[in-house]
């Protein structure tokens, strides 16, 4: 099933998707402790404000989240981001705008003759996608 939230862009770059990478690992983390995981690689140099740009980015496309927090005298305590998606919801939100776009520029022939050329393994894939498509239409007809 695909997740409410939709980022209002899918596309990454590679450091976003790198960062990105790091929330679903860590769940939640500093703007530093981002920084400090890229920069242990001993190969790569990096800028912190190159990493606050990226996740403000990622907040505008919709995939993080930030949240302002104080201590206890009300002092500014650290951001904190957060993915608004887990990995296999952004997984699924891919894939689902891969078969739109497959979808909109094929014909049924050609969208039948590539499936004619698929081997069993994905044959037997695209019987179980129907088969859980089927069963969710049942249960949208039928609910209990």
């Amino acid at each position: 099933m695909l997740p409410k939230h939709r980022p209002k862009q899918l596309s990454l770059g590679p450091l976003e998707s790198e960062i990105l990478d790091i929330l679903w690992e860590l769940g939640s983390a500093s703007t530093r402790q981002i920084h400090e995981r890229i920069l242990a690689d001993p190969d790569r140099e990096l800028a912190y404000a190159s990493v606050t740009t990226v996740l403000r980015r990622l907040s505008q496309k919709g995939w993080v989240s930030c949240e302002r927090r104080t201590d206890a005298e009300g002092r500014s305590l650290p951001m904190l981001w957060r993915p608004r998606l887990s990995r296999q919801e952004a997984a699924s939100l891919r894939a689902f705008a891969q078969l739109q776009q497959f979808l909109a520029v094929s014909d049924p022939d050609t969208v039948a003759a590539f499936a004619d050329s698929l081997d069993q393994a994905s044959v037997s894939q695209l019987q179980a996608i129907a088969e859980r498509l089927r069963a969710a239409r049942q249960a949208r007809r039928d609910p209990q």
